[in-house]
């Protein structure tokens, strides 16, 4: 998030990193392959990508603004295949 140079950006998607951390997803939906979207609704849409490891575990992937959505859902679904084949499923 070093890249991100609006800290109400920042502190919105921390904010929602921490609800999801505490078990509260908001608006979030399932985009694929087991793979999850978390949406910001501030400035341009932001996103951010997570999965679920066992009952406990949520893995943050990727995020990005709405402009890259595509692509970054594919990206989070390769990051996800990846983890899973590492860890054996």
């Amino acid at each position: 998030m070093d890249c991100l140079k609006d800290h109400v950006v920042v502190a919105q998607i921390n904010n929602r990193v921490r609800r999801l951390s505490l078990g509260q997803r908001g608006d979030y939906k399932r985009v694929s392959n087991g793979v999850f979207e978390l949406r910001i609704h501030y400035g341009s849409g932001y996103r951010v990508y997570f999965a679920e490891h066992g009952q406990e575990i949520v893995i943050l992937l990727l995020g990005g603004d709405k402009k890259a959505q595509k692509r970054h859902i594919e990206q989070a679904i390769l990051y996800w295949k990846d983890y899973k084949e590492r860890h054996n499923g």
